[in-house]
């Protein structure tokens, strides 16, 4: 399962967000920094309204999303990279997880400290990104002592170096590596590294609930600020995701409609980590369940087939694939035969999001 790693500095409502993102999760939140020391892990459900549709035309009761796993990662502060703050202990925690969630505090409340004494995103989001930078300087500084050794005899070794030395620049400018684009060859050889800076990253800007519809100027100086990344801003309230934990759906539509909106930041936060991580999703359906499947994007059918079963790739004969809207206008499977509208694909179809797929194949 792909992970999600929430991070930030201390008091910027991480594990408010946490229990939010998992709803029975049970991170403690206070006021005060170093709060969260182990990681706390949940698994979440990718919201998709296409199931319960689907779920009826196939007149199935059981509903099986899709799930990502977030991880609430203590606070880090100035000279983690060295050690501050049990720095190198939830470095190594972000080094785990795939993709970053940066929140950001875009509030002010005079009740809850902020470890810098003031509210300021840009100058917060610059205090983590230096301390990733940093560690991952050390450790690309080191590999290339290392890889320098074996690159005069050695093509791997030669091709590795290459690469290390593109990225030591943008890390001594403090900029993370993601910055450099690379070939996807390239991505596998500097993989093994787990390079801080290399995940891609999200900035949760948490407003409180009269920001929640409009944002604020905090907001916009976020967003303007990590242009240049092409890294997403989506704007959450953990406050008022944690109060919409406990409501009714009858009771969560009139509170948020109270605030301006239709829904709040955090299925926004949830589709957007699916997304960045390059995930997409084809569904099966029947009497039985109705169940979201996790690919990556650029996946070929007998991979999705793998993804349910080893077996079901190995003796991959066909894919009886119909898109999610054809399905939906067919009103049944039945329907969309007669209609033409449910394909036979081969070991080269590239599965597409939304595809509702029937594998056949050979035990």
């Amino acid at each position: 399962m792909l992970r999600a790693g929430i991070v930030g500095l201390p008091n910027v409502g991480k594990s408010t967000l946490f229990n939010a993102v998992v709803a029975n999760a049970k991170a403690t939140a206070a006021n005060f920094p170093f709060c969260t020391i182990e990681p706390n892990v949940g698994v979440v459900a990718v919201p998709d309204e296409r199931l319960q549709v689907l779920a009826e035309i196939s007149k199935c009761y059981k509903i099986v999303p899709a799930t990502i796993e977030f991880v609430d990662i203590a606070g880090l502060v100035k000279g983690a990279s060295k050690g501050e703050g049990l720095g190198n202990q939830f470095l190594a925690n972000i080094r785990e997880v795939d993709a970053i969630v940066h929140v950001v505090r875009c509030f002010d409340d005079d009740d809850i400290i902020h470890v810098s004494g003031s509210v300021d995103p840009i100058r917060d989001i610059e205090v983590i990104n230096l301390e990733l930078a940093l560690a991952d300087l050390t450790q690309v500084e080191r590999r290339i002592d290392r890889v320098r050794k074996q690159a005069k005899n050695n093509k791997e070794a030669a091709e590795e170096l290459t690469i290390l030395e593109r990225i030591l620049p943008i890390l001594n400018d403090g900029k993370p590596a993601r910055l450099l684009e690379l070939t996807p060859e390239e991505e596998v050889i500097i993989k093994p590294l787990g390079l801080l800076t290399s995940k891609p990253v999200i900035y949760a800007a948490n407003v409180t609930d009269e920001d929640l519809a409009t944002g604020n100027e905090w907001v916009e100086q976020v967003k303007q600020f990590v242009g240049s990344e092409n890294a997403k801003v989506v704007v959450v309230s953990a406050q008022v995701e944690s109060e919409l934990v406990d409501l009714s759906p009858e009771d969560k539509a009139e509170f948020l409609e109270s605030l301006g909106v239709t829904e709040g930041g955090l299925q926004s936060l949830i589709k957007a980590t699916y997304e960045l991580l390059g995930l997409r999703t084809y569904i099966t359906t029947g009497e039985v369940e109705t169940r979201a499947w996790t690919i990556i994007a650029g996946m070929k059918a007998p991979q999705a087939a793998g993804v349910i079963h080893t077996d079901f790739e190995r003796g991959f004969i066909r894919a009886e694939t119909i898109g999610y809207d054809d399905l939906v206008k067919a009103g049944s499977i039945s329907a969309a035969k007669e209609l033409g509208l449910v394909r036979s694909e081969g070991k080269e179809y590239i599965v597409k999001e939304g595809d509702v797929m029937v594998f056949r194949f050979n035990v």
